[in-house]
């Protein structure tokens, strides 16, 4: 007994040894990126006084280019978007058209880069920021972006080149600098997609990774007994199990994400779905005031600085971060599809923010307005995503179990996007080739790993720098090239309707002319 008393405190103290360590590279990890996020946050979102609020002059630009569009392309985010159903739908697909997968597995590639933790996590403390009201815009922020997610998909279709193995490579790169190419500019668009390239392939790390990996964990923790947890220390060791199942399958490239993607998206997007309508079911009574809530918190004077303009300033960011309207990743999954007309994926791709935040992050805002009141959303000290998990709690006995789950699946996916829009950026810089493929995976997995490691302050600040610069470019080039968009747009309906016989030939005139 005495010799197995002293195993086991020898095994306990060493144990105890091995977490203590855990947690000093977890705090050493974190400590190094913090000056980092804090030096490149301040200068990716500087602010200009507006209304008593401090706007950042980044979301300022997503948000106008979001308006501009859709008004210079007649709403077309709503015209088109019973067409952009039925092409998923697979209404107008062509096998013998040039691509590797099909409209259905280009959204859920794209969609599966866009519903990730955010969409849990992200909403939840942009509620405990600007409270209900910040919902309303975040909503207004998704339908808007529609139109500029048509756009900039595409424009990635059309732009695209096939590569001689026959994979495609796509994105702002290519519509960048070849697009304004066309417009006499070639040294501005060369500088431009490389810029965006070096820009993605530096964000695909912070969004597309370690927020996810970070977020992912703390869920873990959650579910597994907080302080408590036997995973407390050990964020690195799970980020390492994570980073090695992404490897396995990014290694295949946008077909094997695809085949992936086809499956999980669906099924994870309706397992929260249905959680969601679960809890709204229960707290049905209190739906009336939720909605009377948002709609008053939206344009209240209170509650947040600057009061309206600060909470819609909150919502449209949030959104932003969320489905990435404007920031241009999309394009590059979007541009491996098989069309041999770029219309149809714009029409398909509008879809995307509409399946992202109109309706799951919106369901997420209702489950947290419906069960907790402003005071607590806002002060009651928690956030992220431990915040939604609570909600769901408060709702469904030892549901948090099952919300681990949907979060873990969430991640998962967006590193999978992630991946393989960091990779394209990179063989863009580097050339094509797949030993130059490899030496990306590795990169971006061991970032997972970093990402399980540090804190959300650090990570949250990380990931929202990275992915707003990538709209600076992207934008730019996609304001130069509306026009041919607009022009090709009226050939595409005036087809589609029989008033004019037109090929792809003939397209591509208009858009020599554009």
């Amino acid at each position: 007994m005495k010799n197995s008393s002293k195993i086991f405190t020898a095994v306990a103290a060493l144990l105890s040894g091995s977490q203590a360590a855990a947690q000093s590279i977890d705090t050493q990890i974190n400590n190094a990126v913090q000056p980092l996020t804090d030096a490149l946050a301040s200068f990716i979102f500087y602010s200009v006084p507006l209304a008593g609020a401090d706007v950042p002059l980044i979301v300022m630009w997503l948000i106008f280019g979001a308006i501009f569009f859709t008004v210079y392309l007649g709403f077309i985010n709503i015209r088109g978007f019973k067409h952009a159903i039925n092409i998923v739908r697979g209404k107008f697909h062509d096998q013998e058209h040039d691509g590797e997968i099909s409209h259905f597995q280009a959204l859920t590639a794209a969609v599966s880069g866009t519903v990730g933790i955010g969409n849990i996590a992200g909403v939840a403390i942009t509620v405990s920021l600007g409270g209900p009201g910040a919902i309303f815009w975040l909503i207004v922020a998704g339908l808007v972006g529609m139109t500029t997610k048509f756009v900039e998909c595409t424009l990635g279709v059309k732009y695209r080149q096939t590569n001689a193995d026959g994979s495609v490579s796509g994105g702002p790169m290519y519509y960048l600098r070849d697009g304004l190419a066309r417009r006499g500019w070639p040294s501005f668009g060369k500088f431009l997609g490389t810029f965006y390239a070096v820009s993605i392939v530096i964000g695909c790390l912070g969004i597309g990774n370690m927020f996810q990996s970070n977020q992912a964990f703390k869920q873990m923790l959650e579910v597994s007994g907080g302080e408590q947890s036997i995973l407390q220390g050990y964020g690195w060791a799970v980020g390492t199990v994570m980073a090695g199942v992404v490897a396995l399958i990014i290694i295949g490239g946008i077909k094997s994400i695809g085949r992936v993607t086809s499956k999980l998206v669906p099924f994870m997007v309706a397992l929260y779905i249905a959680g969601c309508l679960v809890v709204l079911a229960l707290n049905f009574a209190a739906l009336p005031a939720a909605g009377v809530s948002i709609i008053a918190g939206a344009f209240s004077m209170e509650g947040v600085a600057g009061g309206a303009v600060g909470i819609m300033i909150l919502g449209f960011q949030r959104a932003a971060f969320s489905n990435e309207a404007g920031i241009g990743s999309a394009p590059i999954a979007h541009s491996a599809v098989q069309t041999n007309d770029p219309l149809t994926e714009g029409f398909v791709a509008l879809l995307e923010p509409f399946i992202d935040t109109v309706v799951i992050c919106t369901l997420t805002g209702l489950v947290l307005v419906t069960t907790f009141p402003t005071d607590v959303l806002m002060d009651g000290g928690v956030s992220g995503i431990e915040l939604t998990s609570a909600a769901f709690n408060e709702n469904i006995a030892g549901s948090s179990i099952p919300l681990s789950f949907v979060a873990l699946m969430f991640a998962f996916s967006t590193m999978l996007a992630w991946a393989y829009y960091g990779t394209k950026g990179w063989t863009y810089i580097f050339g094509e080739g797949r030993s130059k493929e490899m030496i990306f995976a590795l990169i971006f997995c061991a970032f997972i790993i970093v990402g399980a490691s540090v804190q959300l302050s650090a990570i949250l600040d990380f990931a929202d720098a990275l992915i707003f610069v990538m709209a600076i470019p992207n934008l730019l080039g996609l304001f130069i090239m509306a026009p041919e968009i607009r022009q090709d747009l009226k050939i595409y309906w005036a087809k589609r309707l029989g008033r004019l016989a037109v090929d792809s030939g003939a397209i591509q005139a208009s858009e020599r002319d554009a």
